[in-house]
């Protein structure tokens, strides 16, 4: 099969012929149609995160099941899925306790180290050298993934529209439903309207937010901001952003800010725009290394509720957001911006490098 493979820092990467991967027990093997690229993906790319060489990341992955393992039921050979990007392993202690989106061995070997549970990947050049798996190396025209990150597309639902499910608005939802739990008439901010940022406007209006204040530099995010249901857009790079929002809310500031970059500046902007007692959640990811100040005092003296979203919970939530989408009700295909073929894979990563794509650029594989 062909595969993207990210060789070294700062490096383009490179279409290369590896071997078919196939699953083992209790995973599935998927033909990828087609792959969101993601913040994250760029972050390794630029060795902002540590991760091991050569490896094929992707971790968006719409596609149709083409193998099962051993062990593995409620999937068949043929099924349309979405994959999410964490893959619960079931049995740590955080996966028992219902806090599937810390599992412990998905950090332990995949984040790490870039394998599966068996401590093997399932990728590899035809000479039989490794190749590590950013989650299951959805940049590739087949990807091997546990079962548990494998979920049904409705038939009504163009498979095409949901890649960005599996990490974007799976990372939104987290921050929304279960970090926040955000309520009806909740003023929020969403600071940065990037991918995520795009889903959490677009799920904040759905939670039925009644003020949704967008914060970004760039006029065309912000315009994008406001089809997706922003009340609101501050330009960070033109005015005081946490100013702008206390004046928008009459003073008051919000209740919930979502920081969705992953930088000190944006967490000071989300940490100076709520409200006493309010909640800043840390969504974006950040290279490693990257230090937000706060003063002690001030949070204890407002309340101030600071907190970290990774995702949610793949098995309670996916199926969730699959039914609003088949509803009609979410529409993650608005959140796309750009759609790349396989062959432009890196011109997709560089675009998001230069902050060129609104929302979502999704590459299409197959």
């Amino acid at each position: 099969m062909r595969a993207a493979v990210h060789t070294a820092v700062n490096e383009p990467m490179t279409i290369e012929e590896i071997a078919d991967p196939h699953p083992k027990a209790g995973e599935v093997a998927i033909d990828v149609l087609s792959c969101g690229a993601c913040h994250s993906d760029l972050h390794v790319l630029k060795g902002e995160l540590p991760f091991p060489t050569p490896a094929v990341l992707g971790h968006e992955v719409a596609g149709v099941v083409s193998e099962v393992g051993p062990g593995v039921t409620g999937v068949r050979v043929g099924d349309r899925v979405v994959t999410s990007f964490i893959m619960p392993c079931g049995r740590c202690a955080q996966c028992t306790r219902g806090n599937s989106e810390i599992c412990l061995e998905f950090f332990a070997h995949n984040r790490a180290k870039g394998l599966l549970y068996d401590g093997q990947t399932r990728l590899f050049r035809p000479g039989g050298e490794p190749v590590w798996m950013y989650s299951m190396g959805g940049l590739a025209e087949r990807s091997v993934t546990p079962v548990t990150s494998v979920y049904q597309v409705p038939d009504e639902v163009e498979l095409a529209d949901v890649a960005s499910v599996g990490c974007s608005t799976m990372t939104a939802y987290g921050a929304l439903r279960h970090a926040a739990d955000v309520r009806v008439g909740d003023a929020v901010a969403v600071v940065a309207a990037g991918g995520v940022g795009s889903s959490l406007i677009q799920l904040a209006a759905l939670f039925g937010a009644s003020t949704i204040v967008a914060v970004d530099i760039s006029a065309d995010k912000l315009d994008a901001a406001s089809a997706l249901g922003a009340t609101h857009v501050v330009n960070s790079a033109e005015v005081d952003a946490p100013e702008a929002i206390r004046e928008l809310t009459g003073g008051r500031g919000v209740d919930v800010a979502f920081e969705a970059l992953g930088s000190p500046a944006t967490f000071g902007v989300a940490r100076d725009s709520v409200v006493e007692g309010g909640q800043v959640v840390v969504v974006g990811i950040a290279p490693k290394g990257s230090v937000g100040e706060f003063d002690l005092a001030t949070i204890a003296r407002r309340k101030l509720q600071i907190k970290g979203s990774y995702g949610a919970k793949p098995q309670r939530d996916m199926p969730v957001l699959l039914d609003l989408v088949a509803r009609g009700r979410l529409r993650p295909q608005d959140t796309v911006s750009r759609r790349f073929a396989f062959d432009e894979v890196q011109d997709a990563y560089d675009a998001l490098n230069r902050r060129e794509i609104r929302g979502r650029a999704v590459i299409d594989i197959a």
